[in-house]
């Protein structure tokens, strides 16, 4: 049931936002040169690699410049960028990887493949015991400024109660912590 209701979402989302894609494309290409799309390598469900697609929010080649994660003023993020993010509308492309089946709508994000030293074995393999999501309950309560400890406890507890009510409940907050932009 959860894959149908993610496949159909998906497909609403992707028709409804279009129009808006196409807008934020060019504005990223407006700005600066490269692609407007972003891929990167990630760890999906089993451990799975896959490429998750995402608008292009930071200058090219911002991984040789810094660490995989962003920091509070980072300045490899793009004046489009930081609204793209802002609104969450860097993830939309997402909808085309839950499409493909690498994604949910909901889930623990994807870790880059070097992240795997920040987990323990067990809390690793169940984090990837389920689809990563483009939202979580991390995402929907504490957007980016979550700790570590507080994204793993979080993905943890999404794990043990996962339902598609639960799903629902995560993706309005989630809308609630974008429409109030509260966090990065």
């Amino acid at each position: 049931m959860k894959r149908v209701f993610d496949v159909l979402i998906s497909l609403f989302a992707l028709t409804l936002f279009a129009p808006v894609m196409i807008i934020v494309a060019y504005f990223i290409k407006f700005e600066s040169e490269g692609p407007a799309v972003f891929k990167q390598e990630r760890v999906g469900i089993n451990g799975k690699l896959f490429f998750i697609y995402k608008f292009r929010s930071m200058v090219i080649d911002s991984e040789k410049i810094g660490p995989y994660f962003t920091q509070k003023n980072d300045l490899r993020i793009t004046r489009v960028g930081q609204f793209i993010r802002k609104t969450s509308l860097d993830e939309t492309p997402q909808l085309f990887n839950v499409l493909l089946g690498d994604m949910s709508l909901v889930g623990p994000r994807p870790n880059v493949p070097a992240q795997k030293s920040e987990y323990s074995k067990g809390v690793w393999d169940k984090r990837n015991s389920i689809r990563p999501g483009i939202t979580g309950l991390a995402q929907a309560q504490l957007r980016s400024l979550a700790t570590p400890s507080q994204r793993e406890e979080l993905d943890l507890n999404y794990i043990a109660r996962s339902s598609l009510l639960f799903d629902c409940w995560i993706i309005l907050l989630t809308f609630k912590q974008v429409i109030f932009r509260r966090g990065n």
